[in-house]
Formats: C-alpha cells, structure tokens, sequence
C-alpha cells in the first residue's frame, strides 16, 4: 500500500497536500482498494465555502457509494475535471492524476489536526 511520506492524512481515507494555504485533496489508496472500481466522482461544492468534515461530494464504485469529507476548512477553488471522464484514476492513481479538489484554507492551524504518513499507517494496518 502507498502512503506518500510528504502528505497528511485523515481517518476518513483523505490524503491533504499542502502547498501554502492551497490543499490538494484526494482519497487515499487504502480507500480506493476499499472501495473497488470507482466509477463515478460527484463533486458539486466548487466556489463552496465549507466547514471541516463537511460532506464535499461522493464517490461511486461498483459495490457503493461514498461520502467525501473536508478534512480542513476552506473554499473549495477547484475540481479534478479530468475524473469526470475517466473516474478510474482515483484506482490508478490516486496522489496524482486522481486528486479531487484544490481548497483554500481558512485555518491553516487545522492541519496539526491531521495524521501523519506514520499515524495514518498505524491507523489502516
């Protein structure tokens, strides 16, 4: 399982980069294989000022559907639009060309909330 050293994490399967009061956001690849073949990423929230752990969107796998939460608070500035066609990205690739959102923080002091790559191993097993 790949869990990216540089990143944070949360126990709902997000991972956060951060790059200034700008996060990427996307699931994890513990999530992805959790969840199965994803074919369908809901996000409806763009422009969305919204608190964390507010539901951001869903992703639909085969099995299931899945809420998103914001593992930070902020205004989110951006979709991954390229998962609207080929939602499978999230299986392939889930740190790069599977990320979902893009969120201007409102607190940046929310991310000494979040786990470590190492407490986030220690969480999945």
């Amino acid at each position: 399982m790949n869990i990216p050293a540089e990143l944070k994490y949360t126990k709902d399967h997000e991972w956060i980069k951060v790059d200034g009061d700008v996060v990427t956001i996307g699931i994890t690849d513990f999530a992805q294989n959790e969840l199965g073949d994803i074919v369908y990423v809901e996000i409806e929230t763009e422009g969305e000022e919204l608190d964390k752990e507010e539901v951001f969107g869903t992703v639909e796998a085969v099995k299931t559907v899945s809420d998103l939460f914001m593992p930070v608070s902020g205004e989110i500035i951006a979709f991954n639009e390229g998962l609207e066609d080929a939602p499978e990205s999230v299986n392939t690739d889930p740190y790069v060309s599977g990320w979902m959102i893009k969120v201007k923080m409102s607190d940046v002091s929310e991310l000494d909330t979040l786990l470590s790559a190492e407490a986030y191993q220690e969480l999945v097993g």
